[in-house]
């Protein structure tokens, strides 16, 4: 909807340069982004009308996002009239799949994969939502952030990229810092450390000070535990649960 929410999120860190085809010899990766209101006769004014029944705010119109969907991304993109077959369309809504660690693994396995063929397609919500019938007629997959509302979906759609395509080939120059992630293993991250060794009284373990690789190991296992059971105790119940 507004496209230069977008404009940092391609332009800074690694994504941007995954987006520029710097990062992975791998996979080809492009986001482009089709704004609404071009595709409407009144701009702006022909995005979004009343709430039809009553209710305070706008809904976003069936007949915009059509056009922006078939004139700003099937046509643009030469899809041809088996569009559908080639397209995978996402609107992160409150109905959706919680977005939690498996699904983002799985979403970047299907989608980011060299043997998937479908493009995706995002619908940014704005205002009260989407007219029923859009999503009826072509959306095909629901995500949810978490049982909480944003202002509108540009936010929901890069949190859902950026934590997915850290998953795609060659995006990540260390694919082993994936693994040692928090949620990873079903637990928070151990605690980090870095130069300088003393800071504030306070001093860096004394294990990684050694360079024993196998106590650090270890080490890094039980303060990843504690960790969790001080912030995240649910993560330790649900997993515990999951075993029986």
């Amino acid at each position: 909807m507004f496209e230069h929410y977008f404009d940092s999120f391609k332009e800074f860190g690694v994504l941007s340069k995954a987006f520029n085809n710097e990062r992975s010899s791998e996979i080809l990766l492009s986001l482009n982004i089709v704004p609404i209101p071009k595709y409407c006769a009144k701009g702006f004014k022909g995005v979004d009308d009343s709430i039809f029944g009553g209710g305070a705010g706008m809904v976003m119109r069936p007949d915009a996002l059509k056009e922006a969907l078939i004139n700003g991304v099937v046509n643009a993109g030469n899809y041809g009239e088996n569009w559908k077959e080639k397209l995978h369309i996402i609107y992160p809504a409150p109905r959706g799949t919680k977005w939690v660690q498996n699904e983002v693994e799985d979403f970047a396995q299907k989608y980011f994969s060299l043997k998937e063929s479908k493009d995706l397609v995002f619908i940014c919500g704005r205002y009260e939502g989407v007219d029923e019938r859009f999503l009826e007629n072509y959306v095909n997959e629901f995500i949810s952030l978490g049982d909480f509302i944003l202002t509108g979906g540009e936010l929901a759609v890069m949190t859902i990229l950026d934590s997915s395509l850290r998953y795609a080939p060659g995006i990540l120059g260390n694919k082993a810092s994936l693994n040692e992630e928090s949620f990873a293993s079903g637990m928070i991250e151990y605690p980090l450390y870095t130069r300088p060794v003393e800071f504030e009284g306070k001093e860096v373990p004394k294990v990684y000070q050694t360079g024993h690789h196998k106590n650090i190991k270890l080490f890094n296992e039980d303060q990843s535990k504690k960790m969790t059971l001080q912030y995240r105790p649910d993560l330790l119940k649900k997993s515990s649960n999951e075993k029986e």
